[in-house]
């Protein structure tokens, strides 16, 4: 799914599949997996800029950018300080969304700069 960034959301007439089927997202220059309803996630998590996403019809809108290091916590988004809000922009969890870029063998402060780009551009609600 391409991302317009006049209004955050991608449609999805142009949504694509990688060649095992899997649904991507274009952020900048980058294919992120996803989206999938959030309450499928499970771990674990390993070197990874994640977004959330808010489902609205045929629509995404992005609202919140972050990363992780290494996670085997189950309740790793229910327990995240910004999960507030964003269940009050989604309107609720089955609203929610993610998407996840692998940044493999990665630092925290590449993830962070990526992450300083994506919302520079889409201004996520939550971030």
């Amino acid at each position: 799914m391409a991302w317009r960034s006049k209004d955050q959301s991608c449609t999805k007439e142009k949504s694509r599949q990688t060649a095992t089927g899997q649904l991507t997202l274009q952020i900048l220059s980058y294919e992120f997996l996803g989206p999938i309803k959030l309450s499928e996630w499970g771990p674990p998590m390993d070197q990874v800029i994640y977004i959330l996403l808010n489902r609205t019809k045929d629509s995404f809108q992005m609202i919140y950018v972050g990363e992780s290091e290494k996670s085997q916590d189950v309740d790793f988004f229910k327990k995240h300080e910004k999960s507030k809000c964003w269940i009050d922009s989604a309107g609720s969890e089955a609203n929610l969304y993610l998407s996840v870029y692998p940044m493999w063998n990665s630092t925290p402060d590449e993830r962070k700069r990526l992450i300083s780009k994506i919302i520079h551009k889409y201004k996520p609600s939550c971030n």
